[in-house]
């Protein structure tokens, strides 16, 4: 298997798999089990890693990792809405 389509389907996966809690966020306008700490975690290793496919001018790295962080801003942006504890 090329080793650029197996880098896409990896970051594809990777990068989809927090779809479903940010649409479940969304829906229910709930972010009581959302950790924080683990979001912001999150964003700055991903956010390291788009840095690192600069570096290595590795596109399925920086796509994957970018469209990754978009997902986890948005639910970032929803857990400071949605967040009951203020």
């Amino acid at each position: 298997m090329d080793e650029n389509i197996l880098g896409i389907v990896a970051g594809v996966l990777t990068s989809i798999s927090m779809i479903p809690q940010l649409v479940k966020v969304i829906r229910e306008k709930n972010v009581e089990d959302i950790s924080l700490l683990m979001l912001l975690v999150l964003i700055s290793g991903l956010s390291l890693w788009v840095w690192y496919g600069f570096a290595k001018d590795e596109l399925p790295i920086i796509l994957s990792n970018a469209f990754a962080v978009l997902v986890n801003v948005s639910l970032l942006v929803c857990y400071m809405m949605y967040n009951k504890k203020k």
